[in-house]
């Protein structure tokens, strides 16, 4: 994903400068090492549940302040370095936007993107 174009696409929907005061972005990238041992990491096989995101991305876009949320998850064979997902929340205030992006981000983890790292 290109960040700056992504948003500048949506900069120009309708609604934006009514309803929008702050963007947040998540990029997770493929760490070097597991979170469970620090032990290094070679490659990540990720799958996402495509269809499992979008019906989180639509239930957390219902948030009180929400414009619009956009994900995207990377998949296959990624290594160290490697973009994994993206996750872009724009809304109206901080106090709506800031814990949209964090149970978001926990949610798609947990629920919907599968990692099985490779040393």
């Amino acid at each position: 994903m290109d960040i700056s174009k992504t948003i500048a696409l949506l900069k120009n929907e309708e609604g934006f400068t009514e309803n929008v005061g702050m963007v947040l972005i998540h990029n997770g990238v493929v760490r070097a090492w597991s979170r469970k041992d620090r032990s290094s990491v070679a490659a990540v096989e990720v799958t996402p549940d495509y269809d499992r995101i979008e019906k989180i991305r639509k239930r957390f876009e219902q948030k009180p302040g929400i414009f619009k949320i956009i994900v995207q998850a990377n998949e296959g064979l990624l290594k160290p370095g490697d973009d994994l997902l993206f996750i872009i929340v724009s809304g109206d205030i901080r106090e709506n936007v800031k814990p949209v992006l964090s149970d978001i981000l926990d949610a798609i983890k947990k629920e919907a993107v599968f990692k099985k790292e490779l040393s």
